[in-house]
């Protein structure tokens, strides 16, 4: 959509509005501009919405949309972006990222509806900055799964990934990943960023068992962003790879030992497998 004049009625379609992630300092001009004058505001919870818009002064209609959202409840947001200004934002951040919100923008530009995206804060982005980790490759994962097999699953998968990985966490499960991280990836520089933008920001980094330690000790409370440095090249010379395989095919199949020990060191995986194999054999 162009630029509209301020005092103009909005363009009826969807605009995507990024809010705060903790201080309310960071709305955007252009994010109050387009609250202030859509017709309805789509978000995960209205009584959060509502204290964002109290505290800009707004009153809008506010709907539910969320990841428990019906399809007919897309269809009717769908119908009136045909006449009016949706604003669509989440609880914090950008919308879309680990929140719901794909399906109607994917149904919008399907039904031909004018769609624009109004940036602004992201936590993933905001600790990706903040952590000193290297940022000119990374992958954001969302949450790592609840159940411990199916996040050492998708540790398993991400973990020869050549990118810092980037996820979501939550304070109660914080020490469990940290603990699963420090089974693969034990080398591996980890960065946990806390409460960001807020009064008591933080970010700690070191090694998985190093930070396991830390929170076990200090149970973290807020949303957390958690992140993976990515493997790092580690002369072949410097690693005593027999005695980490070994001690790997203690407890694990060749295929998954060389996976192990090729995230831990950055080793060639395929190599490490047939090494593996020969220890095997002895």
């Amino acid at each position: 959509m162009e630029h509209e004049p301020p005092d103009a009625k909005l363009t009826p379609g969807l605009y995507i509005v990024a809010t705060p992630i903790g201080n309310l300092g960071d709305i955007t001009l252009r994010a109050v501009d387009v609250l202030s004058r859509c017709d309805v505001v789509a978000c995960e919870d209205t009584r959060v919405t509502g204290k964002l818009l109290r505290h800009l002064g707004i009153s809008k209609p506010l709907r539910r949309y969320d990841d428990h959202a019906a399809d007919n409840d897309r269809t009717r947001l769908i119908d009136t972006m045909r006449a009016r200004a949706v604003a669509l934002v989440s609880d914090a951040g950008t919308p879309l990222i680990s929140d719901p919100g794909y399906r109607l923008v994917r149904d919008a530009r399907a039904a031909e509806i004018p769609v624009t995206i109004l940036p602004g804060p992201c936590a993933a982005i905001a600790g990706l900055t903040l952590s000193g980790l290297p940022n000119d490759r990374f992958l954001f994962a969302g949450f790592l799964p609840n159940r411990d097999k199916a996040r050492g699953d998708v540790l398993d998968e991400l973990g020869g990934v050549q990118a810092t990985l980037v996820f979501y966490e939550t304070g109660p499960r914080l020490v469990k990943s940290l603990a699963a991280i420090g089974e693969t990836m034990s080398r591996r520089r980890i960065a946990v960023a806390r409460e960001l933008t807020k009064l008591h920001e933080d970010c700690r980094s070191g090694t998985a068992a190093e930070l396991a330690e830390h929170y076990a000790a200090h149970p973290p409370k807020g949303e957390i962003v958690l992140l993976i440095g990515p493997p790092e090249d580690v002369p072949a010379d410097a690693v005593d790879a027999d005695a980490l395989l070994r001690e790997a095919l203690a407890e694990m199949k060749p295929s998954h030992a060389a996976g192990k020990v090729a995230r831990a060191t950055g080793l060639d995986r395929r190599k490490l497998y047939a090494r593996a194999m020969e220890l095997r054999a002895e």
